[in-house]
């Protein structure tokens, strides 16, 4: 009777040659690595992406608007200038940028920003001029309390 002598795996050389498995396991350390440093970017990043010029907004208990569509925002700061998203214009300016921007569709929303050190009677300029425009959809906004 003969013996086989094998070796200590128990695997002969003909064994191996026939029998490689691949690795089917995936390393997502460095997957997860990069999906946390971009995590805090856009956690850094998100608070600086609201509107540019701080205004200090009035308190109101109304509901916000339903939103179908990103309106344009007009911010007036503490000392009267008027700015479209952070861009700052004139009030002649004001009614050309508009429709410039929306076109001949006079059914954009606008929301205007006033701080609230404003005179009531400058914020009823600017609404008055952007409805003159024969834009219709004007709103106010405040913050909620």
């Amino acid at each position: 009777m003969g013996a086989t002598v094998t070796s200590g795996t128990g695997r002969g050389t003909a064994g191996r040659r026939g029998r490689y498995k691949p690795m089917a396991e995936i390393n997502v350390t460095p997957f997860v690595d990069v999906m946390l440093v971009l995590l805090i970017v856009f956690m850094v990043a998100a608070p600086l992406l609201t509107a540019g010029v701080q205004v200090d907004l009035p308190k109101a208990q109304a509901k916000p608007l339903p939103q179908d569509n990103k309106p344009l925002e007009i911010t007036i700061n503490h000392e009267g200038a008027i700015f479209i998203v952070e861009t700052e214009i004139t009030l002649d300016e004001l009614v050309p940028r508009l429709t410039a921007i929306a076109g001949n569709d006079k059914d954009t929303r606008i929301y205007v920003r006033g701080d609230t050190r404003l005179d009531y009677g400058q914020v009823m300029q600017v609404i008055g001029a952007i409805n003159a425009g024969g834009f219709t959809k004007v709103a106010l906004v405040a913050e909620q309390k």
